[in-house]
């Protein structure tokens, strides 16, 4: 059985729109009626259906058409109001994907100031840890996912870089080109390359995850062609220059950080990124004497897995973390990481993967 769907839009006088609907917005006249003064026109056209009436109760309301050739349609116009009063927008179908420049901040959010939990995407629990967004330059998220099945759908998003680190739990995903089932325990993460189509299926064991994603604001798309897992299992694929990382702490081999007094497991992301981000789990290496430094990256985030330590900033007050705390330093920034715990456990995520950080001797 056939169904069609309609939006219906107001007019005062439907030989006002119809040139411009199909002459300027190449629609398709399907119908038109009563012939000798016509009231109700139907049109389709870039995969819309709009049903055009005079005396209808709506508001004109906003179309949007999206265009491979946004310069070549309509003149070239963006923006146009119709006869009738609809605004048309033209946007690009498929626009580039816009990194913008970080506003940098030193940030601090800790677990325990009851930041609020927010029902996201596939029933997941979100946790913002930089309220700033950096302006816009990243999102960090921590993420709770009830345990059971999942109701995800094959999706991608449209980033520049993504990581899914796990904290406790464990949770299984499909990735394209990846094989089969791959689960994510404690200490694993993935990154997902660029519009690499994924699947989450099952939660369990209070799973929570940290997600960051570069740019703040991208979309995700569902994907409702693909079927997953793919038929062919391809390690080296590189989207956009990347690859599909699936690092597991038991591979982990420490050794030592940028930070004097702290060692470092790294999990390939910088290498299979080709520098764009770097992914490294830092704990204090034995007797701690700490030390002031400065780096000379764009972005660095921490987030605390386990234990505690303080965090002293040049000009700020110390600050006690704990467990499930996040913080931000900017670059050039002059940073300790003082009176650590024997069992602290800190998730650093830089952009880019490789620079550089300095000793300071006073503050």
């Amino acid at each position: 059985m056939d169904t069609r769907a309609e939006i219906r839009l107001p007019t005062l006088e439907l030989r006002d729109d119809l040139p411009f609907f199909t002459k300027t917005l190449k629609m398709r006249l399907d119908m038109i009626y009563p012939a000798d003064d016509p009231e109700v026109a139907v049109l389709s056209g870039h995969g819309l259906r709009i049903r055009i009436q005079k005396g209808a109760p709506e508001a004109p309301g906003t179309l949007r058409i999206l265009t491979d050739d946004p310069d070549g349609f309509a003149g070239g116009k963006r923006e146009l109001i119709a006869p009738n009063g609809t605004r048309i927008e033209i946007d690009e179908l498929n626009p580039p994907l816009v990194m913008p420049e970080t506003k940098h901040a030193f940030v601090v959010r800790r677990l325990a100031d009851q930041a609020p939990w927010v029902i996201g995407r596939a029933g997941m629990e979100y946790r913002d840890l930089i309220p700033t967004r950096l302006g816009g330059a990243m999102i960090a998220s921590h993420i709770r996912v009830p345990d059971g099945p999942v109701p995800d759908m094959v999706h991608f998003h449209k980033v520049g870089f993504q990581l899914i680190f796990c904290i406790s739990g464990w949770v299984d995903v499909l990735y394209e080109d990846q094989g089969g089932i791959r689960r994510l325990h404690a200490g694993d993460c993935f990154i997902q390359p660029p519009q690499i189509r994924h699947k989450v299926l099952h939660a369990a064991d209070g799973i929570e995850v940290i997600e960051i994603g570069v740019p703040a604001d991208h979309v995700t798309e569902i994907d409702h062609d693909m079927e997953l897992p793919t038929p062919h299992e391809r390690p080296d694929r590189e989207w956009d220059g990347q690859r599909f990382v699936h690092s597991l702490v038991k591979d982990g081999q420490f050794k030592p950080f940028r930070i004097p007094g702290f060692e470092a497991r790294d999990t390939t992301i910088n290498e299979n990124t080709k520098g764009v981000a770097s992914v490294m789990v830092a704990r204090p290496s034995g007797v701690h004497d700490p030390v002031w430094t400065r780096h000379e990256g764009d972005i660095l985030f921490n987030f605390v897995m386990s234990g505690s330590m303080l965090l002293e900033g040049e000009g700020k007050e110390p600050y006690r973390l704990e467990k499930g705390d996040a913080f931000v330093i900017p670059p050039r920034m002059a940073t300790r990481y003082s009176e650590p715990s024997s069992d602290l456990e800190l998730l650093e995520v830089s952009l880019p993967g490789t620079f550089e950080t300095h000793a300071v001797d006073e503050i």
